[in-house]
């Protein structure tokens, strides 16, 4: 029976629903973490620079596996290195979400340090899936059919953005914000059964063609990389950027990123092929993504903020506030990405990132007696932008690799996203704790949610994370410039 389902005209569509599903639990999860967040600071008695590693200590982890975890599903196939991934992150979102019983039933005094080291678990769980998902998907379509696949793909990832807030502010409203994480446990189950009983593990084997060699010094290399950039950026507000372990962390960076280049130009078997990136459309394409969630992610960690402090909006009410963020990448995800196998992936980027960059522009004039209207308006535009520019993004990215390079191509759109993520968060808390602390302030989340309308305390707060806005602004303008200019001629062979 399976067999026939294998062979049949439609098996991409059920990749497509399968690894869709394991994609919609993720991004629901992320969506909901973001309502969360201020719930769990004010529990926490914590401030903003450590809340914040709720959402750092997976997305750490995230950018430091995604290589080494693409590359090694290339030797040893997709789909176990998946399923080994969903069963990872469903546990640990579990024990997550328990962290404040354990660390009870452990005599732990802050609960928090117990969640921390269970996100950065949850997180190797999500590098192995988000290594392979797209990847799958991608193989599963052809060249001629792949801006339509990838579109769909970031249609479910719409529906999620949707369906996250929804769930976050209902669980965090009226029942607990612990189910933010446990409801991810029966999600990874359904996603686990679905991969291990429909997908042909034949059709996503390894692309290595006999080389079954791993590269471990690049992968130490690439992962110590990543940590020490993105634990010396996002560090810099707090220990003060000219500080000596600041300045050490960024000559570290230096020197470790020199070695990873040389290491991997003169490995006979790296784990990053960096003639992948000889392809100026290849290295754009990687950049923009990294760029346009540079801007979604600082959007995301602080409107939440923003909305509860400022206009006094419920996690409930704030979930209904941010479902057009999700309704049009939705909407323009899928249609955008068809229309580019039509006519090009070009003017749908260069389209999207003004747009997004036009939206947080908008974003950058909010007070805290902005109408509602005005907000939304703002969301719906930089999201519409990023919606745009998504699926034709990605399908201009993989038109630059060859078949038996979508192992690590999936696992690089990964790592720009997820990067993205990291240092989005860094830079906007880098900002908003630098104008905070210059003003004479602390960043504890409780005092500025408690702050009346028109204090000083809740003024500076908006000035920080209007500063922020403005420059991930200016980041989408330079990006969309970059896309202009690029030609849309991939390599055959990159």
């Amino acid at each position: 029976m399976l067999k026939s389902v294998y062979s049949s005209s439609n098996y991409k569509w059920l990749v497509f629903s399968v690894i869709g599903l394991g994609s919609l639990t993720n991004v629901i999860h992320h969506g909901s973490i973001s309502i969360a967040l201020p719930t769990i600071a004010r529990e926490f008695g914590v401030s903003l620079t450590t809340i914040q590693w709720v959402v750092l200590a997976e997305s750490l982890t995230i950018s430091a596996l995604l290589l080494p975890m693409g590359r090694l599903s290339d030797i040893i196939g997709r789909k176990p290195m998946y399923l080994l991934g969903v069963v990872l992150f469903g546990v640990m979102a579990l024990f997550a979400g328990s962290s404040p019983a354990i660390a009870q039933y452990l005599g732990y005094a802050h609960p928090i340090m117990l969640m921390i080291p269970f996100r950065v678990l949850q997180g190797a769980g999500a590098a192995m899936t988000q290594a392979n998902g797209m990847a799958m998907v991608t193989s599963a379509f052809s060249a001629r059919e792949r801006g339509k696949g990838l579109g769909a793909h970031g249609s479910v990832i719409g529906t999620g953005g949707i369906i996250g807030p929804i769930v976050g502010g209902f669980l965090v409203t009226y029942v607990s914000w612990h189910w933010i994480f446990w409801i991810n446990v029966p999600l990874c189950a359904i996603t686990f059964l679905g991969t291990a009983l429909l997908l042909d593990s034949s059709r996503f084997t390894g692309a290595t063609q006999g080389d079954k060699s791993f590269d471990w010094l690049g992968a130490t290399l690439s992962s110590s990389t990543l940590l020490v950039f993105l634990l010396t950026l996002s560090n810099g507000a707090e220990l003060g950027w000219f500080s000596l372990p600041i300045i050490a962390g960024f000559l570290i960076f230096i020197g470790l990123i020199t070695t990873f280049i040389w290491w991997e130009l003169n490995s006979s078997s790296p784990m990053l092929d960096l003639s992948l990136f000889r392809s100026r459309l290849f290295s754009v394409g990687i950049g923009s993504s990294y760029i346009s969630f540079l801007g979604v992610t600082s959007f995301r960690f602080l409107i939440t903020f923003y909305l509860q402090a400022a206009l006094k909006l419920t996690p409930a009410q704030i979930s209904w506030v941010l479902i057009p963020n999700a309704i049009s990448r939705i909407i323009l995800g899928p249609l955008s990405g068809h229309l580019s196998d039509k006519f090009g992936t070009k003017p749908f980027t260069t389209v999207g990132l003004l747009l997004a960059g036009c939206g947080l522009l908008l974003m950058a004039f909010m007070a805290d007696s902005t109408p509602i209207w005005f907000v939304i308006l703002s969301i719906v535009i930089m999201s519409s932008g990023s919606g745009i520019f998504s699926s034709p993004n990605n399908a201009a990215i993989f038109s630059s690799a060859t078949g038996n390079k979508f192992g690590v191509t999936s696992a690089l759109v990964n790592l720009s996203r997820n990067s993205g993520n990291v240092t989005g968060i860094a830079i906007a808390t880098a900002i908003v704790s630098g104008t905070m602390l210059s003003a004479g302030f602390s960043s504890n989340v409780e005092e500025v949610m408690i702050a009346g309308t028109g204090s000083t305390i809740l003024q500076t707060f908006i000035s920080g994370m209007r500063s922020v806005f403005l420059v991930m602004a200016i980041l989408q303008f330079i990006s969309s410039i970059a896309n202009l200019t690029t030609s849309r001629e991939p390599l055959s062979e990159a």
